[in-house]
């Protein structure tokens, strides 16, 4: 099993050796031939995807930053350019990017980015020892890809568990016919913080792998989920044994996170929106949050749903979004004249998120404000359905994939099939899938905690009519089958998009065969 040393260590050390090693561990001759992430399949379907727009450059610098977050709060931490979230990329559909990744982290840590929700090419995707070699400390990486479809998305390393610092931010792919009738947009990006403020992810995963078990054993405050202050961490990490959400389906979390931002910033101190009344403005949310789903409102507002992960959605009126890890979700909303608390409410969690809305006079909202709204007609992806114009065209699948969701809290084993994903044997027991075809995932949760599962490279269907997606949500005992065609060769990850849940090895791999 996989842990938070040996993986630093592992890709820490690859460097330029790791040339011929990258997904390539030697397989038994009988093993099927998978397509090579840089392979001549992958070329023709970037080719196909090719656009006529510009290239867009850009430079990503991933180095130690001290941020502050309002409220006179400051944290040590790892971001983009110096600052969480880091600067949005706006490209438009079409166009394509050159985005340099220099790493400047410190103790010699390899990091890498993923472009969430991104139909691209395979060896862009950047997964170490699947898709590409681990970018060491000191060195660049381009990541060239096209951008082809509209929407909201965002990016993040694929390493141990650093998408819980800082390192991510929006990525808005423009549509040139852009159907939507609007006046402005904000960007909301959700985040649950720990890094610099109670010890760092790596502290927090450290304490779940004892796992539930150990919290009762040696430590006289470990009935409310508290820790004596790891190793390292300089102070305790709060760990949450109790988090309860109906919506979720019972547990809620697994973390106690002493801060939940809204692009970055404490509700003690909130980001202002300003404009003015009666202003019809998009609401681009993005959680990038490590083991926190949110629920989303603005107080005295309707929204209306017009878009998750990036697909349109026929349009619905909704008071509040519940909105899980690596999920997005594009809504409208015409505004009053006033102030208005935008809350994320952490959902199970007891905490909110919060920005503020100034259209007109009046003072800022309290830090604990809970608008009604966040009880009100709440939307998630199950209640949605796809746009006419991107729903699958019906055909029985050709392929279909059991995905078992295995493990548990008490040894915090979490797993996929009751196998961990094995860094160091990525190819081992894939699932095998052929270009041309429809291929069927069944996500069958046998676990008693949710799970966003991501798919890599490509967007399925719920059901037989839902949204348009690359994150679903899976809730305890249930089972979420979803649907995509195979039209993007190469090796791509599926996984948990709880931080935590995903380093303990719940993830697979989906491989085109050759």
């Amino acid at each position: 099993m996989n842990t938070v040393d040996r993986r630093s260590v592992l890709c820490a050390g690859l460097g330029a050796a790791a040339a011929g090693a990258l997904a390539a561990c030697t397989r038994p001759s009988s093993a099927p031939a998978l397509v090579s992430p840089s392979g001549a399949a992958v070329a023709a379907a970037e080719r196909e995807r090719a656009g006529t727009g510009p290239t867009r450059a850009v430079t990503l610098v991933a180095a130690p930053a001290r941020v502050e977050l309002g409220a006179g709060l400051t944290a040590d931490t790892w971001a983009f350019d110096g600052r969480t979230p880091g600067r949005e990329i706006r490209v438009s559909a079409g166009d394509r990017l050159a985005a340099t990744l220099a790493n400047r982290l410190p103790d010699g840590a390899a990091t890498s980015v993923h472009w969430h929700g991104i139909a691209l090419r395979n060896d862009m995707d950047g997964i170490p020892q699947v898709t590409q070699r681990p970018v060491a400390a000191g060195s660049d990486f381009t990541y060239r890809f096209g951008a082809g479809v509209p929407g909201t998305y965002f990016f993040h390393p694929h390493v141990g568990v650093q998408l819980d610092r800082g390192l991510y931010a929006p990525l808005i792919v423009e549509d040139p016919k852009e159907p939507l009738a609007y006046d402005q947009e904000w960007v909301l990006v959700l985040d649950d913080w720990v890094d610099g403020v109670a010890g760092t992810p790596d502290d927090v995963y450290a304490e779940l792998r004892r796992g539930m078990s150990g919290m009762h054993m040696g430590s006289p405050d470990a009935g409310d989920g508290t820790r004596p202050p790891s190793s390292g961490a300089g102070m305790p990490t709060r760990l949450m044994p109790r988090s309860r959400s109906p919506l979720l389906g019972g547990r809620a979390g697994d973390v106690e996170y002493p801060h939940h931002l809204i692009n970055g910033r404490v509700p003690a101190d909130p980001e202002i929106l300003r404009t003015k009344p009666g202003r019809r403005v998009r609401l681009r949310v993005i959680n990038a949050g490590g083991d926190t789903a949110y629920r989303v409102a603005l107080g005295g507002h309707e929204l209306t749903v017009t878009h998750t992960d990036g697909f349109p959605v026929r349009h619905q009126r909704a008071d509040a979004l519940l909105v899980g890890m690596g999920e997005r979700y594009d809504a409208l909303v015409t505004l009053g004249d006033g102030v208005f608390p935008l809350v994320a409410l952490a959902e199970g969690k007891d905490a909110t998120g919060m920005a503020a809305v100034r259209t007109g006079s009046g003072g800022l909202p309290r830090a604990s404000t809970r608008p009604r709204e966040l009880d009100g007609r709440i939307v998630f992806a199950s209640r949605l359905c796809a746009a006419d114009a991107v729903r699958l065209p019906p055909r029985k699948p050709d392929r279909v994939h059991r995905v078992e969701l295995t493990g548990g809290m008490m040894a915090y084993d979490w797993s996929v099939a009751g196998r961990h994903f094995d860094i160091d044997d990525p190819t081992a027991h894939p699932l095998t899938v052929e270009e041309g075809r429809r291929v069927q995932l069944d996500f069958v949760n046998t676990t008693a905690m949710w799970h966003p599962m991501h798919l890599h490279g490509h967007t399925f269907q719920l059901g037989v009519s839902g949204p348009r997606k690359d994150t679903a949500v899976v809730l305890p005992r249930t089972t979420v089958s979803v649907a995509f065609d195979a039209d993007n060769p190469g090796r791509w990850m599926l996984h948990c998009h709880n931080a935590y849940h995903a380093e303990a090895g719940m993830m697979a791999l989906l491989a085109y065969l050759g």
